[in-house]
């Protein structure tokens, strides 16, 4: 979409402007022009007049780098407009971050990320109900979004009821009763635009965008910590709303405000699900449509390259020398990656890497997977609790950074208490997971690549047994005698399986200058490459995956077909 000159000429005259008394910048109106990713219902009569224009199919074969949720959906839509796709996945099975494992000859099966999702009426949904996806899920409500422990309290967030949410935190801050409603008002406003905006197809009037969608144009420019500014005051209470910050990655104060109040409203009007038996069935569920319409999925393939000439793909290299011709191609790795070592050095554009360079790789995370020895569905109260050392959300985020384990708060997931039979008769399946930045394991990182995991093996045990100190004082008295299977994950384990920046877990992070309007765009300045994860638009998280897949395939369609 372009927008005339004249319009940007007048922007700070524009009636809508000098009655929210903010001027109209250029920058946003460029902004509100290119916010596409922002609606997850696909305009299909735009869809098909493109798919008309473009010719035979059968000339546009594209590949997919990865088989991650942002690749699986991209390659699921267009497989069913019967356009020629082959993934290339260098794990032997579909997901990336989303999946599953086994541990003793299977008697446990570790979810790799999955806590909850908002895969329930919303733009997610109309997502996989798009790629013929959603009615193969089993969704499993959980029985809270979570629960907070601190030093001073312990709550559990309600499903599907913001008032008994606002009531819960009304109790402990009565003088903050007003703010309170008014914060999870604003979410859940922004919330309910961003879905507005999605039913009607992300189509609006640049002019009145501003007052179409307020809420979203507000908090354009806000971080977490400027949004509840407005609102309420009481240092703690600021902690405990923004308790679900390590799901975005970054503190409050380096945090998009819309992010984090779209996607935190979004749990607590439409509840968060898991899906059934582990997160493995949506990757399987979603390969299956790619290849159930034709397309190809080729596992066990790494990828050594993409093939360009003057500012055009040609397609992509294989390790094993094999050339895959592409008319597009579709990253679902890195963009660092895509750009500073699978593209060509003569193909590489410098300022669009120096652009990617300015943007920050997410925190990374370490996870230790345990199987027990005997049932605690229902003698552990909740299923995902987050354990917060009461400090501010500030200096737990410099703690995930440094690798303070033994300070920083913690997360403890007991699967078992979100269904029945989620484990084997007689034993039980944990998650216990610290956020943690690359840096405290890049000293291991020449020997990690090498083989020689002598000094990390240590290291990572070293960690292991803290966390699982602190969960057996602060939550499961007698744990370490319960365990009978034990896994752990670095950002090492991350980096060697998804092949992301510094094992990141999240993509680019959402900070101000990378989110929302300023988000990084899908379509990329080589012809026919395009970004369809979570270091493209809108990021990280399941659902933001989902949006960047579908974002991907309409800005293709609108390529081929304009």
């Amino acid at each position: 979409m372009n927008i005339s000159l004249t319009i940007i000429e007048l922007k700070e005259k524009s009636v809508e402007a000098t009655m929210l008394n903010k001027p109209i910048s250029r920058r946003s109106f460029l902004a509100i022009s290119t916010m596409s990713a922002a609606a997850m219902v696909l305009d299909w009569n735009s869809i098909s007049a493109h798919a008309a224009k473009m010719g035979p199919k059968s000339e546009y074969p594209t590949v997919v780098i990865g088989a991650g949720l942002g690749g699986l959906v991209c390659g699921a839509y267009l497989a069913k407009q019967g356009i020629p796709v082959t993934v290339v996945e260098q794990h032997s099975v579909p997901g990336g971050y989303a999946t599953s494992f086994d541990r003793a000859e299977g008697k446990f099966s570790f979810e790799v990320s999955l806590h909850g999702t908002s895969i329930h009426d919303n733009g997610a949904a109309r997502i996989l109900k798009d790629i013929d996806v959603l009615d193969k899920l089993e969704l499993i409500e959980l029985p809270e979004v979570y629960r907070l422990k601190t030093p001073n309290l312990d709550i559990s967030v309600p499903q599907k009821d913001p008032d008994a949410y606002i009531q819960l935190l009304s109790r402990y801050f009565p003088e903050e009763a007003d703010g309170i409603r008014d914060f999870v008002k604003e979410m859940l406003g922004i919330a309910e635009e961003v879905d507005l905006l999605s039913r009607n197809q992300g189509k609006f009037l640049k002019l009145l965008f501003p007052l179409q969608y307020r809420k979203m144009w507000n908090v354009r420019n806000k971080t977490l910590a400027d949004l509840m500014d407005e609102y309420v005051n009481n240092p703690e209470l600021k902690s405990i709303l923004a308790g679900l910050w390590g799901y975005y990655g970054l503190p409050p104060s380096k945090l998009s405000g819309f992010y984090y109040a779209n996607a935190t409203g979004g749990y607590l009007k439409n509840g968060s699900y898991y899906i059934k038996h582990r997160s493995q069935d949506l990757s399987n569920a979603i390969a299956g449509a790619i290849e159930r319409n034709g397309g190809t999925i080729r596992y066990d393939e790494p990828v050594a390259g993409i093939k360009a000439k003057n500012g055009t793909v040609q397609g992509v290299l294989l390790e094993d020398g094999e050339i895959i011709p592409a008319r597009a191609v579709v990253s679902n790795a890195s963009a660092l990656t895509t750009f500073k070592h699978l593209l060509a050095a003569e193909e590489r554009p410098a300022d669009y890497i120096q652009k990617l360079e300015s943007y920050s790789p997410s925190i990374s995370s370490f996870i230790v997977w345990l199987g027990l020895n005997r049932e605690l569905r229902g003698k552990v109260k909740s299923f995902s609790t987050h354990v917060s050392t009461g400090r501010d959300p500030e200096e737990d985020y410099l703690s995930c950074l440094r690798g303070e384990i033994a300070e920083g708060s913690f997360g403890v997931v007991v699967y078992d208490n979100i269904f029945n039979g989620y484990s084997s008769p007689g034993t039980s399946t944990l998650q216990l997971l610290f956020l943690c930045g690359y840096e405290p394991w890049r000293q291991f990182e020449a020997d990690y690549r090498d083989g020689r995991k002598a000094a990390y093996h240590g290291q990572k045990s070293r960690w292991t047994d803290i966390l699982i100190n602190r969960t057996e004082k602060e939550l499961i008295p007698g744990l370490s005698s319960m365990i009978e299977v034990q896994e752990t994950g670095t950002p090492l384990t991350n980096w060697r399986y998804t092949g992301n920046t510094n094992g990141a877990i999240y993509g680019f992070q959402q900070s101000m200058d990378n989110a929302y309007m300023n988000r990084i765009k899908n379509r990329t300045p080589i012809k026919g490459l395009y970004l369809a994860s979570a270091w493209g638009n809108p990021g990280g998280g399941y659902v933001g995956v989902f949006r960047a897949g579908q974002s991907a395939f309409r800005q293709m369609m609108e390529d081929w077909g304009g």
